[in-house]
């Protein structure tokens, strides 16, 4: 079967994996916010997050996470009521080393839940909006416990005006990659309200990559894409199927619209790119100029790839090298988004400053598999009662059997999340090998997701790829497929595979992933 050249791996394979044609955001839920002219984007500086990093003895970061109700002027909307981390979007950038010990005391200052509970509405359905917990996302740590444990509940208090206290220690172990990873909530019922408010911030883990002179020379700039669904003054929580197709997605980075950044001619920076939208995935492009990419989902490659787009499903990150061209303002911009995301303005004092040619990355093979396994991500339009309608199921092995027996796939809830249900049973330092499939006619966008441990996709529509690529979030093609070999380590307990478009995600396109030994 004909191989596709590393340059259609990093270039073509974002593209086939997203479901993104040629220039189009790809959610059918998420119109771009207009530009209005209103604010030209030179007078928007480019923030940076507020950082947070370890102490030297013991290496260990204690932080405090206050999640909370705040106000936000964002431009040409308005004054916004948003749940934020720490009052501020998105939340602080945590910075940490393979070895390092993070530990976090969470806060929730949510008013109690209102509405029926998940009990009263099925699992599946949207509830829950003021519960949130935390979820690591692409960190190879524990699953289990106070760690990267996403089945626990950090719940409101019972009376408004009080606060919860939870705690989190996640031990990032020795041999950890060194990257771009983030962390947002992952209740069940309430991650895409959760994302849509801005509920997320970065996690930065050093090593062995930022030693190499060329990327230790570099500004390294954080730049974290939020998606915002705001009407009326807030963020509407998703209490129907429609809520959010009729409110055009805006999207900040760092917190400001459309915001700039200057590079002089000759500079390299580097550049951390999170999308932590919960509904698009985002074709991205800098007028037409070089981006150096080193890393996808926190997973550096061999040496860098020269590339002029850039696919980002939901939950994706990549890290590029860019060096500013001649002078003059360039955008960042991302298809079907009307406004851009940022602007690259080149000026100043020339200087000279070289890229890598070699990087300590991840070799991109393991050996032949022991198991298969094959998944189809579906959805089904209108077949179910009340405020949401439609199923969204991942079917094949493993598939989360009929509640009834005696109905069998006449019973709705089919294929859908069961938290009582394990889904897989993967053993630990054992390859397999996954097909998921993209079955779905309609609502077809689906960036699967998968916790603990990276994949290597090595074939997009049968078709095996000249050098596969590591992820822990990938775009499905539509009505297309993906291949990938994955070898589990170091941690065992029970974690999720799931669609990251997110309100899919709350309606039951997840299923549970056991490590055992």
């Amino acid at each position: 079967m004909a191989s596709v050249p590393r340059r259609g791996v990093l270039k073509g394979l974002p593209l086939a994996a997203g479901a993104v044609l040629a220039g189009r955001a790809t959610s059918a839920q998420a119109a771009s916010t207009p530009a209005t002219g209103a604010r030209a984007t030179t007078d928007v500086p480019f923030p940076q997050p507020a950082t947070r990093t370890v102490r030297p003895r013991p290496r260990r970061l204690e932080t405090r996470l206050t999640v909370g109700f705040t106000e936000q002027h964002v431009p040409d909307v308005g004054t916004v009521l948003t749940r934020t981390y720490d009052g501020s979007l998105p939340g602080p950038t945590l910075r940490v080393r393979p070895g390092d010990s993070l530990q976090i005391t969470h806060v929730n200052a949510l008013p109690p839940n209102t509405g029926p509970a998940h009990h009263d509405l099925g699992m599946n359905v949207p509830h829950g909006f003021n519960t949130v917990n935390l979820h690591l996302h692409g960190m190879h740590v524990d699953p289990a416990g106070e760690a990267d444990n996403v089945f626990r509940s950090f719940e409101p208090a019972g009376t408004a005006r009080r606060t919860t206290t939870w705690r989190s220690v996640v031990d990032v172990p020795a041999h950890h990659p060194a990257g771009t990873f983030w962390y947002h909530p992952h209740h069940h019922g309430s991650t895409a309200t959760h994302l849509l408010n801005g509920l997320a911030g970065v996690i930065v883990v050093e090593g062995d990559i930022d030693a190499v002179p060329e990327v230790a020379a570099a500004k390294d700039i954080v730049v974290c894409i939020n998606e915002l669904k705001m009407s009326g003054g807030k963020v509407p929580d998703l209490t129907s199927e429609t809520t959010y197709d009729r409110i055009p997605s805006t999207f900040l980075v760092n917190g400001a619209l459309s915001p700039v950044l200057t590079i002089a001619p000759g500079e390299v920076q580097r550049w951390r790119l999170v999308n932590a939208g919960a509904l698009t995935t985002l074709y991205l492009s800098l007028d037409g100029q070089k981006m150096h990419q080193i890393a996808f989902d926190g997973i550096t490659f061999m040496k860098p790839a020269a590339v002029t787009a850039l696919q980002l499903p939901v939950g994706g990150r990549a890290d590029l090298l860019v060096r500013g061209g001649e002078p003059g303002v360039y955008r960042l911009t991302a298809g079907g988004v009307s406004r851009p995301l940022m602007t690259l303005k080149v000026t100043g004092t020339p200087r000279r400053m070289s890229l890598p040619t070699r990087l300590p990355g991840r070799p991109t093979t393991l050996p032949a598999p022991t198991r298969r396994r094959s998944l189809i991500f579906r959805s089904y339009e209108n077949v179910l009662t009340g405020d949401f309608r439609n199923a969204y199921r991942i079917l094949g092995d493993g598939e989360t059997p009929p509640a009834d027996p005696q109905a069998g796939r006449a019973d709705l809830q089919w294929g859908r999340f069961r938290p009582d249900y394990v889904n897989h049973r993967v053993r630990l330092g054992e390859v397999e090998e996954w097909t998921v499939t993209n079955d779905s006619r309609t609502h077809a966008h689906h960036p699967l997701h998968l916790h603990t441990n990276h994949f290597l996709v090595t074939a997009v529509n049968n078709r095996p790829l000249a050098t596969p690529v590591w992820h822990d979030t990938v775009g499905l093609p539509p009505h297309g497929s993906l291949t990938f070999r994955l070898r589990a380590e170091d941690f065992t307990g029970r974690a999720m595979v799931h669609c990251h478009q997110s309100q899919h995600e709350d309606e039951g396109m997840m299923q549970i992933v056991e490590y055992v030994r």
